[in-house]
């Protein structure tokens, strides 16, 4: 079976034909990063209209370079939830048009479920049940995956997200936008001991996160030395700084493993590009004898190839569209 999957829920305009929810046979994406890097961060309104702009294009080039029509697609998926509303829209109502002409059904797909999806490509032999930490610029959750479309959310951020507290803390140390590839980067010529930052934890609920005070934490001791003229060495800054995030990340992910006795753990999401939260979970899963897995590096960010992949699980599902369908801003991952 082939699928058709359509990404655009932030600023990339992504396409993909995959196959049995396992094999690419395109993979496209048009980037917005340049534009939005003027900017410091992504404007909403900017990457609706550059969505507009990119989605036929990138869509027909797609269908081109698998060398299909859409005549031997067998359904079109489509990121519907969650993201920036009016990029959603974009997305949504293309396919839902594309949809409607050709006759082809309609899947609605979950933007985290289908950055799980990113390891069933990268992973052929990964199946459920497994526990997932999908950690993003929006999104920090550990979940229970006990199907393809039967997900259990066990633990979440109750502030900021890890990618955000990443990218914040590369803004303020000086570096452009995205932030938190750059400041992975820099850290790994520094020390991780230089600076001691809190390791936030949430009274009552071991397995939710925190990020906000240690973003404010960093802030505040880059805005300090500032005002007295200190210049901080900043690559022991991002080493210190990203040592206390993903000790945080680590050992929630992995008491959660202990808990429910997983032996599969997972990561998914633009931050399991992160090389610090790769080597220590790596570590950690050899330790404890438990199988460790992560998408290539080309799966972390958004794309749509994750789409088709998570869409064709769906679609076996029974989930249907009609043209009803709207684009939702949030959404938990359990009920998408």
């Amino acid at each position: 079976m082939r699928i058709l999957g359509i990404e655009s829920s932030c600023d990339e305009t992504a396409a993909a034909v995959v196959e049995d929810g396992r094999r690419v046979l395109s993979s496209v994406i048009a980037s917005q990063v340049e534009e939005h890097k003027l900017y410091g961060g992504v404007v909403p309104e900017i990457a609706s209209r550059r969505h507009s702009e990119a989605i036929v294009g990138v869509t027909r080039q797609a269908l081109d370079e698998a060398g299909i029509s859409l005549s031997g697609i067998d359904a079109i998926a489509v990121t519907y939830a969650p993201g920036l509303i009016g990029a959603l829209l974009v997305g949504v109502n293309f396919a839902k048009g594309l949809a409607l002409s050709s006759g082809l059904p309609l899947v609605p797909v979950h933007h985290l479920r289908s950055h799980i999806a990113a390891n069933y490509i990268t992973n052929p032999e990964l199946e459920p049940p497994f526990l997932c930490l999908v950690v993003s610029g929006g999104h920090t959750h550990i979940i229970q995956v006990e199907d393809y479309t039967k997900l259990r959310i066990l633990g979440c951020t109750r502030d900021d997200a890890a990618g955000e507290a990443f990218d914040k803390a590369a803004r303020a140390m000086g570096m452009p936008y995205p932030g938190g590839v750059h400041l992975d980067k820099v850290a790994q010529d520094g020390n991780p001991e230089a600076f001691r930052f809190p390791r936030p934890s949430v009274d009552g609920a071991p397995l939710d996160f925190s990020f906000s005070g240690l973003k404010t934490s960093v802030i505040n001791l880059i805005h300090n030395a500032s005002q007295k003229g200190q210049t901080l060495p900043v690559p022991d800054l991002a080493a210190s700084f990203r040592k206390a995030v993903v000790g945080c990340l680590v050992h929630n992910f992995t008491e959660a493993a202990r808990q429910t006795g997983s032996k599969k753990l997972v990561i998914a999401g633009g931050v399991s590009a992160n090389s610090l939260l790769r080597s220590e979970l790596e570590r950690v899963c050899a330790e404890n004898g438990w199988k460790f897995y992560r998408p290539a590096l080309n799966l972390c960010g958004d794309n749509a190839a994750m789409v088709g992949a998570q869409g064709y699980y769906e679609y076996l599902a029974g989930s249907r569209a009609g043209m009803d369908l709207n684009a939702c801003a949030e959404m938990p991952v359990d009920q998408g």
